[in-house]
């Protein structure tokens, strides 16, 4: 029995995506230029990573990470506090009938590449990479 499309798992659609990406530009260039006036939020350099965008394009979710890793609970408390008057820059240059509400996470994308990296280096995880294969079990 063939399934039909709708039963297969979708990612975002291309509009998702698109919405994602002009926010994340946006919220970047908002920040580097240090146009919301925020003492705490314009003295540190935060990164906008990537932004997911909800599906009806209600909410958008911004993975962000301060430079170099540090004060990070100190960003997210600066960028909530300013969500208003972000979501007003982001909304003021889209063309969307709604401007989405702001949530922001800390992306761990980093910490996760370099756990994945100690992994790949360790003694026993190398050792078991360099071992040659047995493929006698295979051939009955």
């Amino acid at each position: 029995m063939a399934r039909s499309r709708t039963d297969q798992p979708r990612g975002p659609s291309q509009r998702q995506l698109r919405v994602g990406e002009l926010i994340r530009r946006k919220m970047s260039e908002i920040l580097l230029r240090g146009e919301i006036h925020d003492e705490e939020l314009n003295s540190l350099m935060i990164s906008v990573n990537e932004v997911t965008v909800s599906g009806d394009l209600k909410i958008a979710t911004a993975w962000v990470l301060p430079l170099g890793g540090e004060k990070k609970d100190e960003a997210i408390a600066a960028l909530k506090r300013c969500k208003g008057a972000l979501r007003h820059a982001v909304g003021k240059d889209m063309t969307l009938r709604h401007s989405p509400d702001l949530r922001f996470r800390i992306d761990e994308t980093y910490d996760r590449m370099d756990a994945t990296r100690a992994l790949f280096a360790d003694e026993k995880v190398q050792r078991d990479v360099a071992a040659p294969r047995d493929d006698t079990d295979d051939e009955e």
